[in-house]
């Protein structure tokens, strides 16, 4: 088994990140969305060893619950894996064309391709461009570049 999160017995033991945006009155923060996955070590190996993504939780706070977090370099929006939380059931492999936005998708590509991730060949839909992927349970995945946001 893998590394396990450490779960702080004090508020006073959580790092402060400036880097993570203030959560203020009025706002919805969009920073978790479920993937569902049969098997949370073998998903949990392609977003660690295959994509290169940091875990950044991994803990099991109850008999039966387990959650596996992962976030894209860059990104405040992280990724669920989890079992035993019946509120977050879905299908396996039913989440379907999460956008990661990159500045040169070409170099996105050849770095996943790198990795041994099976990328598509670049499409042009009318200026964005996209390249695709999928997690070994069939969660698809989108490379996005939008030329305008340099």
């Amino acid at each position: 088994m893998t590394e396990r999160t450490e779960v702080p017995k004090d508020l006073s033991e959580i790092p402060v990140d400036p880097a993570h945006p203030l959560v203020v009155p009025g706002a919805f923060l969009l920073e978790l969305i479920p993937m569902p996955v049969a098997d949370l070590d073998r998903a949990k190996a392609f977003y660690a060893d295959q994509l290169g993504w940091t875990c950044d939780v991994d803990l099991s706070p109850g008999d039966g619950v387990r959650i596996v977090q992962f976030t894209p370099p860059g990104s405040y929006c992280s990724i669920l894996l989890s079992t035993g939380l019946p509120q977050m059931d879905m299908p396996v492999g039913s989440q379907r064309g999460l956008h990661l936005v990159v500045k040169d998708l070409e170099a996105a590509r050849q770095q996943l391709i790198a990795r041994g991730v099976e990328v598509s060949e670049t499409e042009d839909l009318g200026g964005v461009f996209y390249a695709w992927f999928t997690d070994p349970d069939g969660n698809t995945w989108a490379l996005q570049h939008m030329p305008w946001r340099a």
